[in-house]
């Protein structure tokens, strides 16, 4: 019995050693100052807590040797192996330094799981608020430019329509989302990026290169992934700035922002609201406008709750009230005026999800659902110049009302093996049906786009220094659409089911040296894009755009290698990255004139499927932080965008006198060479100061100069605009902080000067920085 006793008393001495814990705490800081809610955890364990607003921590650790990480977003992360004794509490602190070139950062959109920047299979390029700050950006179009690869442009002088491009293929090609949701329609393609306000904006994320197997379609150049503001911690803050256009028109924009969170961080919110208001711009003094005035109240809600320690329920809100008008007499009704655009948007977007955990963190189940719904009343009139009662009759068919609402509603399953593989799995259905009207002028878009996928995607890592990413979605797309426009009618039925496949691979040839390479499969289904919906003016008269009959599904692949050289020269942080991409395209929609005139004297443009067509370049950047107060990246985008046949941009009818087909081998609006610059400078605690640029080498912009559409080719110049911003931070009291602002933007007034004039110009014949020369100051405080 005593032998019993004593075998039972050392079993359960063992099992209590094994099973011991011991407590350690710590606090977390960086340059002396405290870093708030840290994540420190155990290394290959789901062991893990956060610090408080202070930046201390407590952590119950199993006993024996272990390895400790502190990491936390803007940090590089710190690990520390210790040898942990029972019932022997320790102290261990961290000193977190700055990740300067943000190689560190947590992204979702490489893999739809969060991943480490560095170690995502893809390149993951992120702006971020600091970046959009010290560009002045006041909207998602204006901070995108300043990456690799990366255009924005705006594309009418009317209503400001801009479109993203990415690797030199035009807007349509790239899949906007928000908060990894594909819910930015084709619809919000044509004004959405002047719609979303950076102060709503926690970062983007930009991945160059086919997304199609993760998101769908509409991914062949990529995907921008805008991530709005998570609650943090207990926040406010109001900033505005007013800007003056080539010094005379102003542009005022009011930000205020509020975030809640719980003392046990089991909750939060975070509320945001917007005022702006622009002038319109007339640049070459013709009383017609090349920047449309504009009006942008908006007001939003972000907010988590977490019932447990496994489990976070997630819910987002946004509305926006957009007007713009450009044109003559913007002051005037629409019938009094020689052209007049005008757009009336309200736009929801919103969002639910719920994500899943185990209590080892190995198996993440999520579900969710997004809404987008936008209402717009329009008007695009031109009388050409004209009084008389014809045209009066005629500018009052110019009013339009369009309906958009996409959906977006999935669940996503992976799973995290011992040996670090991923499995990850998901289904997805997409829905967005667009109703666009002009009555007057008997235009409907009337289309109607269902989809079901169901994707899946294995990281395979059987070494340390190796990952293979190898997956595919199954897309089921179905498309009911009417087209018409006066006495021409068209509908599409398409039903068909595409395969995508995506195979990455990740190597670390050295500790500092990192190789990557890939081929994604890409599909378009016949369908209305932003082009399409798109309505300009040429000579007094509307442009529209139809879809040509018998309209079959573009197909891309899409190939990428690169190198990605880092190395730490003490505190000097370096990065240097080389990438190659090549894109074919397989039925690539293009738009041609037709030369014909419809009853009411329109043009009417087709979106026909031209001949095969390709992409290829190289994107470089260069980044170097020699110590935490400076900062320069810089990079360059060298490419080529070609047809494989010569294309037809403008089709002769025979009729007009000297007119015959335009034709190119290349495709327009793509420059050749384009680039950006960031650098900053933390002259002291208080004073900043930051200077960023863009340079757009020269390309092919057409210029209608007809009343029956004929195109002339024009070889545009290059541009550099340049930003300089001054910065004062001071804090009057404690935890309020005051922080104002100045500079210039497009310091060398590197600006169009050969915009078309008058009544019957073309509007679409703009290029170039989207502002000339403008001065601005800000005014910002709060607790932030």
């Amino acid at each position: 019995m005593k032998k019993l006793i004593t075998l039972l008393t050392l079993a359960t001495s063992i099992a209590m050693a094994q099973n011991s814990e011991t407590n350690i705490s710590g606090t977390i800081t960086s340059n002396g100052e405290v870093v708030p809610f840290a994540s420190v955890y155990i290394k290959d364990k789901p062991i893990g807590t956060d610090a408080d607003v202070n930046g201390k921590y407590e952590l119950n650790v199993p006993t024996g040797s272990t390895t400790i990480i502190a990491r936390s977003q803007g940090y590089r992360s710190q690990s520390k192996e210790i040898e942990v004794t029972d019932n022997k509490k320790q102290t261990i602190n961290f000193s977190l330094i700055e990740d300067a070139l943000g190689l560190e950062q947590v992204v979702v959109s490489a893999t739809r799981n969060r991943i480490s920047k560095k170690e995502a299979p893809v390149i993951v390029n992120v702006l971020s608020p600091k970046l959009f700050e010290a560009t002045q950006s006041i909207s998602l179009a204006d901070g995108l430019n300043y990456q690799s690869g990366v255009r924005v442009e705006t594309n009418c002088q009317n209503c400001g329509f801009t479109q993203v491009r990415l690797n030199g293929l035009g807007g349509e090609y790239t899949q906007v989302l928000v908060n990894s949701r594909p819910v930015f329609s084709a619809l919000n393609g044509v004004y959405g990026l002047e719609q979303i306000p950076i102060s709503t904006i926690e970062r983007v994320e930009v991945v160059r290169s086919g997304g199609s197997a993760l998101f769908g379609s509409n991914a062949i150049a990529g995907t921008v992934n805008v991530i709005t503001k998570e609650p943090i911690n207990d926040s406010w803050e109001v900033s505005s700035n007013l800007a003056l256009i080539d010094g005379e028109t102003a542009d005022r924009n009011v930000n205020l922002n509020a975030s809640v969170v719980s003392e046990d961080l089991s909750s939060g919110v975070t509320v945001y609201g917007i005022f702006r208001d622009r002038d319109a711009y007339d640049a070459n003094k013709d009383g017609f406008s090349e920047i449309t005035k504009l009006t942008n109240n908006s007001m939003g809600a972000k907010a988590f709750l977490r019932p447990n320690d496994n489990s976070r329920i997630g819910l987002d809100f946004t509305g926006i009230r957009e007007y713009r008008r450009g044109g003559d007499r913007i002051d005037l009704a629409h019938q009094f005026t020689d052209i007049t655009e005008e757009l009336d948007h309200n736009t929801i977007f919103t969002g639910l999800d719920y994500e899943l955990w185990d209590d080892e963190r190995k198996n993440n189940a999520s579900a969710y659902i997004s809404v987008q719904h936008t209402n717009r009343d329009s008007y695009y009139g031109g009388l050409g110049g004209g009084r008389s009662k014809a045209d009066s009759i005629a500018a009052n068919n110019a009013f339009g009302k369009t309906t958009d609402l996409a959906v977006v509603s999935g669940a996503k399953y992976s799973r995290s093996f011992s040996n670090k593989d991923v499995l990850t799995t998901g289904l997805e259905y997409q829905l967005n049906e667009t109703k666009d009207e002009i009555t007057g002028y008997n235009r409907i878009v009337d289309q109607k786009v269902n989809s079901i996928g169901l994707y899946g995607q294995y990281e395979w890592k059987p070494i340390e220094d190796f990952t293979a990413l190898i997956g595919a979605r199954l897309d089921h797309v179905s498309v009911d659409g009417l087209y018409g426009i006066q006495n021409i009618q068209r509908s599409t039925e398409i039903s068909e089911t595409v395969l995508s496949p995506r195979l990455t691979i990740l190597y670390n040839l050295s500790e500092n040296l990192q190789f990557r390479g890939g081929y994604a499969r890409g599909f378009r289904a016949p369908q209305a894009f932003n082009e399409d919906l798109h309505i300009s003016s040429v000579g007094g008269e509307q442009r529209f755009v139809i879809l040509s009959e018998n309209l079959e599904s573009e197909f891309s692949n899409a190939y990428t290698a690169s190198f990605d050289f880092t190395k730490n020269y003490n505190k000097v942080q370096t990065n240097f990255l080389i990438e190659g991409f090549y894109t074919s395209l397989k039925n690539p929609f293009t738009i041609v004139s037709t030369g014909t005139s419809l009853p009411n004297g329109s043009i009417l443009e087709e979106s026909r499927n031209g001949s095969g067509a390709y992409v290829a370049g190289t994107n470089m950047e260069f980044t170097i932080s020699p110590n935490e107060s400076l900062f320069f990246q810089a990079g360059a985008t060298i490419q080529r965008s070609t047809f494989k046949e010569n294309q037809v941009l403008y089709e002769a009818d025979g009729d007009s006198v000297g007119e015959e087909d335009v034709i190119l081998d290349e495709f327009i609006r793509s420059p050749n060479v384009y680039g950006f610059l960031n650098s900053n400078w933390s002259i002291n605690d208080n004073f900043n100061l930051d200077l960023t640029g863009s340079y757009t080498g020269s390309m092919i912009a057409p210029r209608v100069v007809s009343e029956t559409g004929f195109i002339k080719l024009i070889d545009t110049e290059d541009f550099l605009d340049m930003t300089a911003k001054f910065t004062y931070h001071f804090d009057p009291i404690e935890n309020f902080h005051v922080e104002l602002s100045g500079g210039v933007q497009n310091l060398f007034d590197s600006y169009q000067n050969d915009f078309d004039q008058g009544p019957l110009r073309d509007s679409d014949y703009i290029y170039g920085p989207n502002r000339p020369r403008t001065v601005f100051i800000g005014l910002k405080f709060g607790d932030f």
